[in-house]
Order: structure tokens, then C-alpha cells, then sequence
């Protein structure tokens, strides 16, 4: 009997399961994330913004290899839209979006991909 309980839950559990859809939501095709993979890093940012200078200069020293998208131009700017940003330094790492210039939470994301930086 509890065999044919057990059962029954998981066939339900599986049922479920199958109509909610895909794990992982399905990514706009402007959202950065939809070409980062897991180790891609890209970051939204403008020319005249300090913290996009400063963080790309901490960047460059460390040889962290990623591409810039210019929130002014229209590339960007539905990249923004995409993945519901309002200000910049966005950057995307992996699958991961670091909102700002959270030094903390680039480094925590960076050091898996072998980037020491803070």
C-alpha cells in the first residue's frame, strides 16, 4: 500500500514538474546573458560614467578578458532594457549580474573564472 502511495506521488511529482516548462528561463535575445555562457563576462557601461572608467582599468590590470556594450549606443540600450537595468556599471559574469560597482560581489563571481582582482 505505501508502495502505490509513493508511487502515485512521484507520478504526480512528475506530472507537475513537466507542464511548469524549462528549469531555466528562457533569455530575450538583447540580454547579455544569452551569449556569456558560463565563464563569459560583459559589462554595460558609458564613457561618461567614473565607476565604468574605474572598474575597467582594474580590468585591464588583471587581464580579465570581457566586451563592453555602451549603454549610448542601440546595442546597449536594449541590453539595459533586457535585463531591467537603470544605471551602470552592469556586468555580466557567467550568469550572474553584478549590479554596480560592487567590488565584493565581482570578485566573489571573478575567482572562480582564475581573476584575482580584489
Amino acid at each position: 500500500m505505501r508502495i502505490l502511495l509513493l508511487l502515485g506521488v512521484l507520478a504526480l511529482a512528475g506530472v507537475w514538474a513537466h507542464a511548469r516548462g524549462p528549469a531555466t528561463p528562457t533569455l530575450h535575445p538583447d540580454d547579455p546573458r544569452a551569449g556569456t555562457g558560463e565563464t563569459g563576462v560583459v559589462m554595460l557601461a558609458a564613457e561618461w560614467c567614473g565607476y565604468c572608467r574605474r572598474q575597467q582599468a582594474e580590468f585591464a590590470s588583471a587581464k580579465v578578458r570581457y566586451r563592453v556594450l555602451d549603454i549610448d549606443t542601440p546595442q546597449g540600450a536594449r541590453a539595459m532594457r533586457a535585463i531591467g537595468a537603470r544605471g551602470v556599471p552592469v556586468t555580466v559574469i557567467g550568469q550572474e549580474v553584478v549590479r554596480g560597482y560592487d567590488t565584493a560581489a565581482l570578485g566573489r563571481h571573478l575567482q572562480p573564472l582564475g581573476y584575482r582582482i580584489y
